[in-house]
């Protein structure tokens, strides 16, 4: 068991990414940890007071967890060229009878207010991810008794983090479903490089920091290439979404393993900032013309997102999913988190 785990009681060197709009239920973030693991809710388009409230379900639970959130790195809309992409994609809207806004929304998904919360009413762990939260930030959870991580996408990034002074580092590769973690979402990495790869540039970068590897990890020999690159461990997501305890919408886990969905592509169309998913008929159409623009393009897009959820419309949900995503069972989160390992 690896000195980052062990503190925390995780036996299972396997985490369970947090995944935002629903699919890390406090239910999956329990089971993780009741499987030797641990989980992580999103905080990330939650309230404060709902984000509070599971932090109160799993503390119950009396398991270890962490939490996910949002660290502010807008990226302005040009006024524009946001209200042209709403008149593109109005004509999807235009037949649920939806109004989308007609100016662009830019926020910091209760920012202040979160981490005030992290603060006062301390988790184990915190993770960062899209921004740095400064040096500030980090000294405060530390010292409140908060392990903190930062999700990175490059050796630069991950000298930045170690410079903010957080305990570990989430190496994430372009494999991996749902948003990058890019700082630089205008200009994100290459989607060439690999796990193993990234893992082993960040080390050299960064020298003993923690390392926790993710993205694209659907098998017991991606875990095992993972520890084996020199992380301490590795965070799975995709590959959870179909279980028991995922708060995924059934449009979005029947999806990842039917056969008219025939590969993954990296695209801004749904937020404005690059997430990997399912390749659609809204990709297709709309990634090309979409404007850089987050938060602007998320909540741009949210309502025909929800209505098209409800409708299981496919053709225009934002199917978050990383490349091993054919891998995704529907059974219980332990079952999936013990088939990871049976390599290890």
């Amino acid at each position: 068991m690896s000195a980052l785990l062990s503190h925390v009681g995780a036996g299972l060197p396997i985490l369970a990414a947090p995944m935002a709009g629903g699919p890390s239920t406090p239910d999956l973030v329990v089971a993780a940890a009741r499987a030797g693991g641990l989980g992580f809710l999103a905080a990330g388009y939650k309230s404060p007071d709902l984000l509070a409230a599971q932090i109160q379900a799993v503390r119950a639970a009396g398991v270890p967890f962490g939490v996910n959130v949002f660290a502010p790195n807008p990226v302005p809309v040009d006024p524009a060229a946001y209200r042209a992409y709403a008149a593109e994609v109005r004509r999807e809207a235009d037949p649920y009878g939806l109004t989308l806004p007609a100016d662009p929304i830019e926020d910091d998904d209760h920012w202040a207010d979160k981490l005030d919360l992290l603060v006062t009413d301390p988790v184990p762990w915190v993770s960062f991810t899209f921004g740095l939260p400064g040096s500030a930030a980090v000294t405060a959870l530390r010292d409140a008794g908060t392990t903190v991580l930062q999700t990175v996408t490059t050796a630069d990034e991950a000298r930045a983090a170690a410079d903010a002074g957080v305990d570990a580092l989430i190496v994430q590769a372009p494999a991996a479903g749902g948003h990058s973690a890019t700082l630089t979402p205008a200009t994100p990495p290459p989607l060439s490089v690999t796990l193993p790869d990234l893992i082993t540039q960040v080390r050299q970068a960064v020298g003993g920091l923690p390392i926790i590897g993710a993205g694209g990890i659907a098998t017991a020999a991606d875990v095992a290439a993972t520890l084996r690159a020199g992380a301490e461990a590795a965070m799975v997501g995709t590959v959870l979404l179909r279980t028991h305890e995922s708060g995924a919408s059934e449009p979005h886990k029947n999806a990842l393993t039917d056969p008219a969905f025939d590969g993954t592509v990296v695209t801004r169309a749904f937020t404005g900032r690059p997430a990997r998913a399912l390749r659609n008929h809204f990709t297709d159409r709309y990634d090309a013309v979409a404007p850089p623009g987050y938060p602007a393009l998320h909540h741009l897009t949210s309502p025909l997102r929800k209505a098209a959820t409800a409708a299981g419309d496919t053709r225009l949900i934002h199917l978050w999913a990383g490349t091993g995503h054919r891998h995704a069972r529907p059974e219980p989160t332990p079952e999936t988190l013990t088939r990871l390992a049976a390599a290890l």
